[in-house]
């Protein structure tokens, strides 16, 4: 099973590494990252590996936002079906 987390802000120095860092402490593996800063707003995408996942879907969900709630940062965690259902044409 795979997700997709989404985090958008003002840039700042180690979100990567604060977002990363959570899903290695639930045993989820980031198998794909895209990153851009456009002016002083970053944006990234991560593909998660969630197969080998400790904790459950909703509390790495929760956690996320929890985060993104500290740093002020939006943090979203979708689950890849739902994700592809609502981009699909």
């Amino acid at each position: 099973m795979r997700a997709v987390i989404t985090v958008v802000g003002k840039d700042t120095v180690g979100i990567l590494a604060k977002v990363s860092s959570l899903c290695a402490a639930h045993n989820v593996n980031v198998t794909d990252v895209t990153q851009s800063i456009l002016q002083d707003l970053f944006v990234m995408v991560m593909l998660v590996d969630l197969s080998g996942i400790r904790s459950g879907y909703a509390v790495l969900a929760d956690e996320l936002t929890a985060l993104g709630n500290e740093m002020g940062l939006s943090i979203k965690m979708m689950h890849e079906d739902i994700f592809n259902s609502m981009h699909r044409i």
